[in-house]
């Protein structure tokens, strides 16, 4: 259980660093427009309080999650914009509540899932450990948002590392989302995190191969910039294709964003 822990803890700590931004803020800014089109700040953390609770109903009761799946089957396309939407509505106060509370509910079911077990999800099934990554990647890439549009520079941490992971895990994926074949061989990636430290995955070997700044291969893989503004270097023709097509996240491939968009 300690990977879950140290997971947990991040996803803590990387949610409550946006709370205290967003607490801040007076209730005419939670309207502001942020790089994501059609969202505002409120959008924003409307979208990781939903998620927050459908994860918590993933982990505690299969059957409803289940059921509810089925109910959106028919709108797929639109329910989570509109779930969005919806809770944007509410008043800031209400909302960082609900976001407050939605978060602490979902900490305290993934500490209890019992190891290996699979949590349904909108894709395959995942571990309590996988959710996890996943829930601090939507934190943290949604947060960025967050930031860009109240003109914060945010001070990355090593917790980074965890949105990096699921960025290089989900390579296949996103040849998948795009209609195109993943590669047969294994890549290489090294980069380089906040402090200082490198991470690697993939053989040393490898001829296909991504290297650069851990921040900006986050931004790439959550399409927060455009591969024009980041530090990374793609040796290959696999890996530079695969460097315009990464998305770390669940869904239909994203736009992206466009150079200067976020400034």
């Amino acid at each position: 259980m300690a990977e879950l822990d140290a997971l947990l803890a991040d996803l803590h700590a990387e949610s409550d660093a946006l709370d205290a931004v967003v607490a801040a803020l007076p209730d005419a800014a939670w309207s502001r427009a942020t790089p994501a089109e059609g969202w505002t700040i409120a959008h924003q953390i409307a979208h990781l309080a939903w998620t927050d609770e459908v994860a918590t109903t993933a982990a505690t009761d299969e059957a409803r999650f289940l059921a509810d799946l089925q109910d959106a089957l028919p709108r797929l396309a639109t329910f989570v914009d509109a779930a969005a939407a919806q809770g944007a509505t509410a008043e800031p106060s209400a909302l960082l509540a609900r976001w407050r509370a939605g978060r602490a509910r979902l900490q305290q079911a993934l500490a209890t899932v019992p190891p290996g077990a699979k949590l349904p999800w909108f894709g395959p099934p995942m571990s309590a450990p996988s959710m996890a990554t996943a829930r601090l990647m939507e934190t943290w890439a949604h947060g960025q948002d967050v930031y860009d549009a109240v003109g914060v520079t945010r001070e990355p941490t090593d917790r980074i590392r965890h949105v990096a992971h699921l960025g290089v895990r989900t390579r296949d994926f996103a040849y998948l989302v795009n209609d195109r074949p993943a590669p047969g061989e294994e890549f290489r990636v090294e980069l380089t995190g906040p402090s200082g430290q490198t991470w690697t995955w993939g053989p040393d070997g490898a001829r296909q191969r991504v290297t650069g700044s851990a921040l900006d291969f986050c931004l790439l893989v959550t399409q927060r910039r455009a591969r024009s503004e980041l530090d990374l270097t793609a040796v290959g023709a696999d890996a530079e294709e695969w460097l315009a097509i990464a998305q770390a996240f669940a869904g239909p491939p994203g736009n992206g964003r466009a150079a200067g968009v976020a400034r």
